[in-house]
């Protein structure tokens, strides 16, 4: 019986080496296995040979694959190039809060815009044949309204130092030229020394220059109001025709889900010649909404390319990331996702 062999004692007398030299005592290292480096080659080179096999059985079949999985690779990239621009664009947009021109302005006033100033002279701002007016506003007085509204904007901005007044609207007659409804009405304002308010809302009166209906008039505003003071406005106040009121309050403002109880409206009359004529259109414009509450389907949205005779690009939502999804939004619901104001 070895008694050696449940020792603690016991060792193996040779290592567990294959290659052990026993003349010289050594022991020699194995080699790898080339087959091992040349494995992954081999494996191309037989999945290529597969696939020239399977070409050469199906040939239109291999390609129709070929083709779907290039078009899915460039359907990715495509996602993530529009997705890196948009995050590099929100990054371009993060400026410090001392750079925002009016950072310390809270509450949003805006004037909606009817028609385009076209006279040389400021002098005849009540005179219908200075503005470019449609069939349906050719009445007496029209141009009256006009002014009334700019007014009725830079008194309530006067009342309120934490202000920004706006006059909103785009280049939309082609016949009245490049010329915007939002800086017609500030020239009209500045012709007439801001009734009397010139040093105190002059500074913090502006322009939205891009809206072609009374929903842009609004939601353009508010993105405006952002890219000036960095902010979202904590009240609005809407300057337009009395008749209006319900569009603005109830149809644009839940459109865009802005409180109710820091909503203001500020209505001024219609000439008393075309009153009856603009009832009966309000009615019509505003049933619209209620079907098509963003103006993106249909006669209205139609009617927003009608206004935009100059194809001008529309800058927005690249001023208010925060709100980018409600621009995009289109539908008879409203809008579902989280919005700076709710």
């Amino acid at each position: 019986m070895n008694t050696y062999a449940n020792s603690p004692k016991s060792f193996n007398a040779y290592p567990r080496v294959v290659d052990f030299d026993l003349e010289s005592g050594t022991i020699k290292r194995s080699r790898k296995s080339k087959t091992s480096k040349l494995q992954p080659f081999k494996m191309l080179k037989s999945f290529a040979n597969r696939l020239h096999y399977y070409y050469k059985l199906h040939p239109l079949l291999l390609f129709s694959i070929s083709l779907a999985f290039g078009v899915a690779i460039l359907v990715i990239l495509s996602v993530y190039e529009s997705r890196y621009r948009t995050v590099s664009n929100y990054h371009n947009f993060n400026v410090e809060p001392y750079d925002y021109p009016l950072a310390r302005l809270k509450n949003l006033v805006m004037v909606a815009g009817h028609s385009v100033y076209t006279s040389s002279s400021c002098g005849k701002v009540d005179k219908e044949d200075s503005w470019f007016l449609e069939p349906y506003q050719k009445n007496p007085g029209q141009a009256a309204t006009f002014v009334t509204h700019i007014q009725e904007g830079v008194e309530i901005a006067a009342k309120d130092d934490a202000a920004l007044l706006l006059f909103s609207g785009g280049e939309t007659r082609k016949d009245a030229g490049p010329r915007s409804e939002a800086q017609s009405y500030w020239a009209v304002a500045e012709s007439k020394g801001w009734f009397g308010n010139d040093g105190s809302v002059r500074s913090r009166a502006l322009t939205e220059e891009h809206a072609r209906d009374s929903f842009e008039n609004l939601l353009f505003s508010v993105c405006r109001f952002r890219e000036l003071t960095g902010t979202y406005p904590q009240n609005i106040t809407v300057v337009s025709y009395d008749f209006k009121e319900e569009r603005f309050a109830q149809l644009h403002r839940s459109a865009i889900g802005f409180p109710e109880s820091r909503f203001f409206y500020s209505g001024t009359p219609a000439s008393s010649t075309s009153k009856e004529a603009a009832l009966r259109g309000e009615a019509m414009v505003r049933a619209q909404f209620r079907e098509d509450p963003y103006g993106c389907r249909g006669s209205l949205w139609r009617k927003r390319l009608g206004r935009d005779p100059f194809h001008r690009s529309i800058p927005y939502p690249n001023g208010c990331p925060e709100i980018e999804g409600l621009f995009r939004y289109c539908g008879e619901a409203p809008y579902p996702g989280s919005l700076p104001w709710s």
